[in-house]
């Protein structure tokens, strides 16, 4: 293993999880976690997340060959400021957050000199806290990581080793490029859920608790993914404006053509994008990414982020 001690900057659902993991996966690798929270701190120490839990960010990264920032993507400066007087010239800096350029462009700020390569686990779930972790979160899932020009290919080979070491499928791609996928296939839907369920909470016709007591699959599935920590979910939005702003725009044009097939019974156009949808989710079974079971065989209720 490349990485002898590892230091986790945040203990949340992410930052728990990557200690879990790393206790389970790579055992001869020693960890060492901070939070913010004093509190968090000392559940953090209870349930074990790590094996060393420090009281000050900069002693925590002290000796850390790989140090991994798991805070909400407005909080990465920040944090990035706390570690910088611990941290060793060699030691390798990356993330967990899911925006990538302006995250990238805080880090390297903070840290001129350092190796800071970001990385972005596509795996969570609705929950947050220390509790909330757990070691085979990252089993199966894709974790991407967006170096910055002229990275040292070394280092960056060893956070790859690290990651699948975790369990997860490794991808390497640009930042802007990351940015405009998560757009897509993780952001917009996040916003779509917190808005179709603030909707629904707003309606006067129809009073909260038929909304939750008549909720059909699509709806609970809405309300699961709206349930997300919204600190971090604030803080993706406003660090990936450019990307969701433009795939926002896409998908109000491609709503109002479905509202205008609707208006006009335009049940060819309607049928065409159905057909079309329904191959798209084929392909993420093929890909491994979802389970056909009823309810997705899901026991565990996790969601990539």
């Amino acid at each position: 293993m490349p990485f002898e001690r590892v230091a986790i900057i945040g203990l949340g659902l992410l930052g728990g999880s990557i200690g879990l993991a790393v206790r389970e996966h790579l055992p001869g690798v020693k960890t060492v976690g901070y939070d913010a929270d004093p509190d968090v701190r000392a559940k953090a120490r209870e349930l074990g997340l790590v094996q060393t839990i420090a009281d000050d960010p900069a002693e925590a990264v002290r000796g850390a060959d790989l140090i991994v920032l798991c805070v909400p993507v407005g909080a990465m400066r920040d944090a990035a400021k706390a570690i910088a007087p611990g941290l060793s010239p060699d030691a390798v800096v990356s993330d967990v957050g899911s925006s990538k350029q302006r995250v990238g462009k805080a880090l390297a700020e903070e840290l001129p000199g350092h190796h800071v390569i970001p990385a972005h686990p596509v795996a969570g779930t609705e929950q947050s806290g220390p509790e909330a972790g757990f070691a085979s979160l990252f089993d199966g899932r894709w974790c991407i990581l967006t170096p910055p020009d002229g990275a040292d290919e070394g280092k960056l080979a060893a956070l790859v080793h690290f990651w699948k070491a975790l369990g997860s499928t490794v991808e390497v791609m640009d930042a802007e490029h990351h940015d405009m996928v998560l757009a897509v296939t993780s952001h917009i839907p996040h916003l779509i859920a917190y808005t179709i369920v603030g909707t629904a909470s707003d309606l006067e016709e129809v009073r909260r608790s038929e909304v939750i007591k008549y909720s059909a699959g699509g709806f609970r599935d809405f309300t699961r993914i709206a349930a997300s920590d919204p600190t971090m979910w604030r803080d993706v939005f406003l660090h990936n404006q450019d990307a969701v702003l433009e795939m926002m725009d896409r998908f109000l044009g491609d709503l109002e053509a479905m509202r205008e097939a609707i208006k006009t019974g335009d049940g060819e156009a309607m049928f065409e994008l159905f057909s079309r949808t329904r191959a798209i989710r084929r392909g993420i079974l093929e890909q491994g990414q979802d389970d056909a079971r009823p309810d997705f065989g899901r026991q565990d209720h996790t969601n990539d982020q």
